[in-house]
């Protein structure tokens, strides 16, 4: 059996990827920060459908706990799947943060370059020898960098915009053993990113889904189910990809 790693998967994007992934007959190693509740909501969820998942505490913003956690990924492996390499790594844990460009701090800066730039970096570094030839890596970005651009975003979609571009540099060093990076790049999304403000301002939703071509704000699943289709075979000749998934906002 295939596995696959997804962090920040105890709610959103993250638990919808893993369970998408799961559907497909792959076992899932997920990762939560401070919502462990929502890790076993998710390997539960996995479960019902007669899938295979584990869940691991990981708090992406902080490196130094990486090899740490790559002990825990390989103990997981042996207990659970008899194996000592993993397929697919789903960087997806992440947070944010909007302010104008002039009330922006350097701490609001340097979290998000921990969480969205530096974490991704070193924790693909640290698992990158127990990821087998053949498999996979999935960036989750954003569609800021892009057709989404506002203001308020200008650390945000920097720091998202240098995950851009490390896609296509590992997709190319990676090449050399068959591993595909591509990323993902969601419009407005109904998750609990920005400390819940689509259940909090849910007045923001009608003009969103008013730019959006398809007409609506996206779901969870819909960008789950991109990502697993990216880790899948069924994207076997696709590398250094971002790919906005975002109904056609501001198109």
């Amino acid at each position: 059996m295939k596995v696959a790693i997804v962090t920040g998967a105890s709610s959103g994007i993250g638990q919808s990827a893993a369970v998408e992934i799961a559907r497909r007959g792959v076992g899932v190693i997920l990762t939560y920060g401070r919502n462990k509740e929502g890790g076993l909501e998710t390997v539960a969820a996995i479960e019902k459908e007669g899938g295979t998942a584990v869940a691991l505490p990981l708090d992406v913003g902080d490196s130094g706990t990486f090899p740490a956690f790559r002990d825990a990924v390989v103990a997981a492996l042996r207990d659970t799947w008899q194996r000592d390499t993993f397929d697919h790594l789903v960087n997806n844990a992440g947070i944010a943060h909007t302010a104008m460009f002039e009330d922006t701090t350097e701490d609001d800066f340097d979290r998000l370059m921990r969480v969205l730039l530096k974490g991704p970096y070193f924790l693909t570094q640290t698992l990158l020898p127990l990821l087998a030839d053949g498999g996979s890596v999935v960036n989750t970005s954003s569609n800021v960098t892009s057709s989404g651009l506002q203001p308020g975003y200008s650390a945000y979609a920097a720091v998202k915009g240098g995950l851009d571009v490390l896609t296509r540099a590992l997709a190319k060093e990676f090449s050399a053993r068959g591993i595909r990076v591509n990323g993902v790049a969601p419009g407005a999304t109904r998750t609990r990113l920005g400390d819940d403000a689509f259940a909090k301002f849910p007045e923001i939703i009608p003009a969103l889904a008013e730019r959006t071509a398809l007409g609506r704000v996206g779901e969870p699943d819909d960008i789950g189910a991109m990502i697993a289709t990216l880790v899948s075979d069924e994207s076997r000749w696709v590398t250094a990809q971002t790919i906005e998934v975002s109904g056609g906002y501001n198109l």
